[in-house]
Order: structure tokens, then C-alpha cells, then sequence
């Protein structure tokens, strides 16, 4: 079957704009391919810690990464898992006799008071949390959602085909985020998970959407935004972190191994991210 000559030149069309698109606009997820200035290579992926079963199947250049990768490697390292999280827990709880009332300015537990009480959670329950632990608590997804979070789903089929991974930080250097926090602070986090919660935005980003396309700018700019009132927790959280991974991330593009580094989306962008400092490395980052 011969195709007409318009319809020729019109495919060509189509095949010369294509080809001259940044691949920013033709990307289609947030998986890049690192190169370092001497050839070594690694894989960087842009994480959701918690997805929805509509988010699946996840974009395909994920598997393409890790069928490319002899190691994984996550923020916290997953054989972790249970004994960090037990940790958190505990770090997160009051000594006997102490309690939050002795902590926060006493509007702020008049707030509390009342919010807690409205979702019929007793005083004597929340009140044996620090903030931090109860901002944590506030904002999690449901479990179930964890479970279809990005590392897990890699994780699975990391043990499947005998991958190892490694982890970025320690449980204690990942706990002690929050940990970390004096009273004022950890104040500081939880009154801004309300303040963020209480503001009604004009136009509501679908973070989702952003994640599934690539957009790691948006991203990492609306993780910023909701710190606009605690910047400390912005830096924190984020570009100290940042700065902290790029001599491992660099070490594991010398080790002769290809490497899949998965972390949060929001560590991608912006001048302070991911992307930027190893560009500023000597790195090439090709968006997949």
C-alpha cells in the first residue's frame, strides 16, 4: 500500500520537529542517565515513598534503570527497616512524666487540644508525642500506600534477581531529621503542616502528574513552598542532605559497578538539587 506524497512529507514534518525537541519536553518520567567526566555511568530516580494503585505501571524507564543496575541504593538502607522505624517511634515519645504541654507555647496546645479532641483522640494519647512525631503521624499516607511506594516496588525486584542495596544515609543519620529537632523547631514543623492544610490554592498542582512527566523543578518547587514559613526544615530536609549524598553518589559512579540511586523526587531539582551539583561536577545528566 503506497502512502500519498502529502502524507510522506507530512510524517518527515513530524520526525524534524521531534527530533529537534529538548528532551526535557519528550521525557516521560523522572529516571536520568549520569556519566561522569571519565565515561562511568549511573542511573537517578526521582521517588514517590508512596503511590497509589492508579500511579501503576510505573513509568517503563524505572525498569529500564534497574535491568541496567548491578546496585540499588535508597536513602535509608531497607534491612533497616523495622529497627529504624521502632527507633523513630521511641525517639518520638516523651519520658515517663514529661509530656508535649511542657514543650509548645501554650496556644499552640490549646489548638491541639481542641483539633485532637474533635477527631476523639484523648489528651493523654497525643500529648505523650513530640511534634515532630505527631507532624509525621498527621501527614502519612495510608500504610497500604507505602507498600506501592517506588523503593518497595524496586526493592521486591531487587530480591527477586539478587540485587543489593545500599542505603545513602544511616537509620540514625535519616532519623535524626526529625530527631534532631529542638522544641522550637519541632513546633515550628507541626504548626506548618496546619498552616499549609488551612491554605486554599487557586490553582491546585497535581504533584503526580508532575512526577509521572519529568518535572522536577515543580516538584522540588512545591516541597519548598509549603516550608515557605520554616525554611530551616526546607534546608534541612533537603539541600543539606543533597550535599551530603553527592560524595557517595560520586563514589559509586568510581566503583566499576552501575548503580540505581532512588530518592525523593523534591532531591531532583532546582540549583541546589541533585541534577545541578553533579552538573556542576563535571556530569553529563541525560534525562530517560
Amino acid at each position: 500500500m503506497k502512502m500519498s506524497s502529502q502524507k510522506v512529507i507530512a510524517i518527515a514534518i513530524v520526525m524534524i520537529v521531534l527530533s529537534c525537541c529538548p528532551g526535557s519536553i519528550l521525557a516521560a518520567s523522572c529516571v536520568w542517565k549520569v556519566t561522569s567526566s571519565d565515561g562511568h555511568s549511573l542511573y537517578l530516580g526521582g521517588s514517590f515513598h508512596a503511590l497509589r494503585p492508579s500511579d501503576y505501571p510505573l513509568p517503563s524507564q524505572y525498569n529500564r534503570a534497574f535491568d541496567a543496575c548491578s546496585h540499588l541504593a535508597f536513602e535509608d538502607d531497607p534491612k533497616a527497616g523495622e529497627a529504624a522505624f521502632s527507633a523513630l517511634m521511641k525517639a518520638g515519645e516523651y519520658p515517663k512524666g514529661d509530656n508535649l504541654k511542657n514543650h509548645v507555647d501554650p496556644r499552640t496546645y490549646v489548638y491541639l487540644r481542641r483539633f485532637f479532641a474533635s477527631r476523639n483522640v484523648p489528651e493523654e494519647k497525643f500529648s505523650r508525642y513530640r511534634p515532630w512525631l505527631l507532624d509525621i503521624l498527621l501527614s502519612s499516607p495510608p500504610p497500604q500506600y507505602y507498600q506501592l511506594g517506588i523503593e518497595n516496588f524496586l526493592k521486591q525486584r531487587a530480591q527477586a534477581t539478587s540485587k543489593p542495596i545500599a542505603g545513602l544515609e544511616t537509620a540514625g543519620e535519616h532519623n535524626a531529621i526529625f530527631s534532631g529537632l529542638n522544641d522550637k523547631q519541632a513546633e515550628a514543623l507541626l504548626l506548618t503542616l496546619f498552616i499549609n492544610a488551612g491554605r486554599a490554592e487557586s490553582k491546585t498542582v497535581n504533584i503526580f502528574d508532575a512526577w509521572r512527566r519529568g518535572d522536577a523543578d515543580l516538584l522540588t518547587r512545591k516541597t519548598r513552598e509549603s516550608f515557605s514559613n520554616f525554611p530551616f526544615m526546607a534546608e534541612r530536609l533537603l539541600d543539606a542532605r543533597n550535599r551530603n549524598w553527592i560524595p557517595k553518589i560520586e563514589n559509586y559512579l568510581r566503583s566499576g559497578q552501575v548503580y540505581f540511586v532512588v530518592v525523593g523526587a523534591a532531591h531532583m531539582g532546582g540549583s541546589s538539587g541533585l541534577l545541578a551539583l553533579l552538573r556542576q561536577g563535571g556530569c553529563k545528566i541525560e534525562q530517560l
